[in-house]
Order: structure tokens, then sequence, then C-alpha cells
């Protein structure tokens, strides 16, 4: 069967829905208004936290980015310097090898009567200075023993052993050379006998000096004599530096300050010919 009520009790059930659904409407907007406050208390410090967060991380990836690319940049510069640096030591060596080119083209051309080969230095012997040491040509060069060797602005020594590719040479600091000197102002001849406790103090000794008319004086240039029977004549062999009375009253000694600087050596003259004729 149907059901049937009367329009009375229709109409007023529809008005007590009306009137519950506005009664619930008015509340719903302040309950939400509680709601959005207490949300705010608890939802906005939380969302503005993330926001840091969020930030934080994202300036950090940006620092880290920055920091990579600094190091690739670092590293690139790096590289860079490594290469300069190779080169600058590079440019060094060929202004000191030119210097030393430079040097002994003067000295070639002071002693131009002379043909002469360059040589470098391949070894030497133990110790701060070249007493003795071997260079990078021998007999298939055309060198003998007894050939002169010079360098900086005057003589180093002679060949006394050669080989195929190599020559052995004695300087005249060496404790075993003895040199038949001359006072290049005077003719006076004198002996130069190498020392190397002397030349520690970076002079070398002379003896046998002849000066009975005082005429030989400090700074006098020291060249090997023409009586030598190892050297050729005239090459500078160093500068007088003091001069002592033997106790005979007939001779004098003394020090002089070698022409080369035997600490620092790397490329030679050697001089193609021997002394032929001479005493000493």
């Amino acid at each position: 069967k149907r059901l049937q009520l009367p329009g009375k009790i229709i109409l007023a059930l529809m008005t007590g829905v009306c009137i519950i659904l506005m009664i619930l409407t008015y509340y719903s907007k302040a309950f939400s208004g509680i709601f959005g406050t207490v949300g705010g208390f608890l939802v906005v410090p939380f969302q503005k936290g993330i926001t840091s967060v969020t930030y934080w991380i994202t300036d950090q990836a940006s620092k880290l980015d920055s920091i990579e690319k600094l190091q690739e940049e670092n590293a690139s510069l790096h590289e860079q310097l490594d290469k300069l640096t190779t080169e600058i030591t590079n440019l060094q060596q060929e202004k000191y090898e030119l210097s030393q080119l430079r040097g002994l083209y003067e000295l070639d051309k002071q002693y131009e009567e002379y043909t002469k080969v360059a040589a470098r230095i391949i070894a030497k012997d133990s110790g701060s200075w070249y007493d003795s040491f071997i260079i990078d040509k021998g007999r298939d060069d055309g060198l003998l023993e007894d050939m002169n060797i010079i360098a900086g602005s005057g003589l180093v020594g002679r060949i006394v052993e050669t080989g195929s590719d190599w020559s052995r040479v004695m300087s005249v600091i060496s404790d075993s050379s003895s040199v038949s000197g001359m006072v290049l102002s005077t003719a006076d001849n004198l002996i130069v006998d190498g020392s190397l406790e002397y030349y520690q103090q970076g002079i070398i000794s002379f003896s046998r000096l002849s000066d009975e008319a005082g005429n030989v004086t400090v700074g006098d240039k020291i060249v090997t004599s023409n009586v030598s029977d190892k050297y050729l004549p005239g090459l500078l062999i160093g500068y007088i530096t003091e001069i002592v009375d033997d106790t005979n009253n007939l001779t004098k000694s003394g020090y002089l300050a070698p022409a080369v600087d035997f600490e620092h050596l790397e490329i030679v003259l050697v001089i193609l010919e021997t002394k032929q004729t001479g005493g000493k």
C-alpha cells in the first residue's frame, strides 16, 4: 500500500529540515574558523620548516655546484701553472746554456789562433768541484791525451785519458796538477800547484817565483808559460791574490784566484793540438 502523508506534515518536515540545515550552516562557519586557527598553529610552522629545509638544500646544492666548478677551475689553473713552470724552467735552462755558449764564443775569439771543439761534461768524480771529469768526445772526434781544455775565462786542465767517444780531464785544481806558469806583465816564471784544500777557499797556490826587482804585484795575470811541455802558451790561469817571500830570500810564493769557476762547469772547449816542445 502506498504511504500517504498529509500535506501539512510534509510541509512541517521540510521546514524542519531547512531549519536544521540553516543551523548546521551557521555553526559550520564557526567551527571552520576554530579549525583554521588551530591549523594555523600546527600546519603553518610545519610548512615554514619544510620551506626552510627546501631552501637550505637548494642553497647547499648550489654551493656544491659552485665548489665543483671551483675545483675544476683550480685543477685547470694547476695544470696551466705546471705548464708555465716547465716553460720557465726550460727558458732558464736555455738562458743558462746561452750564457755559457756566449762565454765560450768570447773565449774562442780570445784564443782564435787555436782550433777548438766544444764538449759537454757527462760525469765527474765525487765532490763539489770539477777536479777530474769526463767529456763526451774522444779519439773518434780527434781528441788526444794532453790536449788543453779551456772554459770560463781561461785554462781548465788537460786530457789525461781518451776512449773512442769519451775523454777524462784533470783540472789545474787537482792535487796531482802542476803547471808551468808565467806572470804576463813581467814574463817571470813560476809553478802553479793544484790543491783541493786551497780551492775550498777559492784559491790555488804558486811557488818558485823569481822576482828580484819586485815588479810582480797583486792582481797580475798568470798564464801558461812557453816552457811547459803539457800546456800551450798564453792560456790564462788566474790572478795573483797574495805574494810571500820564501825563507831562502831568492824566490816567492803565493796564491792566485783561478780564471775558471770549478764548481759550475757544463760545456768546455778542447784545443785540438798538443804542445810539442818545451821543458817542464
